[in-house]
């Protein structure tokens, strides 16, 4: 095996090479496909999470102000046990001091059972908009859980058909690697691991890199089309390779030309046309 990667010319290593980065361009775009899906429906867990939370909440309102209606509604009975008893006893009075004590006493429960009643009836309020909330929540809840629902179903889709082609991939670019050999293998996946767009091997189209479009000098492009060494650009330090060599429609600048010819040519025949309707 080691023979082999030390006889491969240059052009065998650069046509490894970009067949490599096609496999590893392909593993990053089945990556991504699901790569957003699962941030979705981790996003809606963490959101549903939150909902379930703030529904606990919501009930252990509702649960506190209706204990404090029972408790008051039992204040309202001691202090109306409390009046009658009181009223019972203002028919024994003996003296003005004791019928005044008894009727500060029957005021003072008076308006304890308006004090209870009134909390009562601002708790039964608070209840009543607590039950809203939780109703709304709960329906965001399920809401959010269909939403769930839909997205691990096609998470799972995807990641079923992206998983069979990645690992495909996976082999694919395994089995390049180990005939490309490891020097030249680490400097590519170096360059790869610096390049925003992922790719450490790009073809030259139109007297540019494909990396990052700068300017190729003539020279250099005719040494990359010599497949005589490793030629990489100047500017983003990508690997250079022909088109041609990897397989891809070379476009150039020189295309372009003849469509201007035509159009002057074109516009002659008018001029030509034009000057005998002038004679005329």
């Amino acid at each position: 095996m080691a023979k082999k990667q030390v006889e491969m010319t240059v052009e065998e290593k650069l046509k490894a090479l970009f067949k490599l980065q096609t496999a590893l361009s392909g593993i990053d775009e089945k990556r991504a496909l699901r790569g957003e899906l699962p941030l979705e429906v981790k996003d809606l867990e963490d959101e549903i999470e939150g909902l379930k939370t703030r529904k606990e909440k919501i009930a252990a309102e509702i649960k506190d102000y209706q204990d404090a209606i029972t408790q008051k509604k039992g204040e309202i009975n001691v202090a109306q046990m409390s009046l009658e008893r009181y009223k019972k006893q203002l028919d024994d009075v003996r003296n003005n001091r004791e019928y005044d004590t008894l009727t500060k006493e029957i005021e003072y429960q008076t308006l304890e059972v308006e004090l209870c009643n009134k909390k009562i009836k601002e708790a039964q309020t608070r209840v009543e908009e607590r039950k809203a909330d939780e109703d709304k929540t709960a329906e965001l809840i399920d809401g959010r859980t269909q939403d769930l629902l839909l997205k691990r179903a096609e998470l799972n889709e995807i990641m079923q058909e992206t998983r069979d082609a990645e690992e495909v991939l996976k082999e694919q670019a395994h089995e390049l690697e180990t005939k490309i050999e490891p020097r030249l293998l680490a400097s590519y996946k170096r360059i790869r691991k610096s390049a925003r767009n992922g790719l450490g091997i790009v073809s030259v189209n139109r007297d540019a890199c494909g990396g990052c479009f700068a300017k190729i000098p003539p020279q250099r492009q005719l040494d990359v089309r010599m497949h005589k060494k490793i030629i990489v650009c100047e500017y983003c330090g990508r690997i250079l390779i022909d088109p041609e060599l990897a397989g891809i429609q070379p476009v150039t600048n020189a295309e372009e030309k003849p469509k201007r010819k035509r159009t002057a040519s074109t516009s002659k025949k008018k001029k030509v046309e034009e000057e005998p309707s002038g004679e005329e």
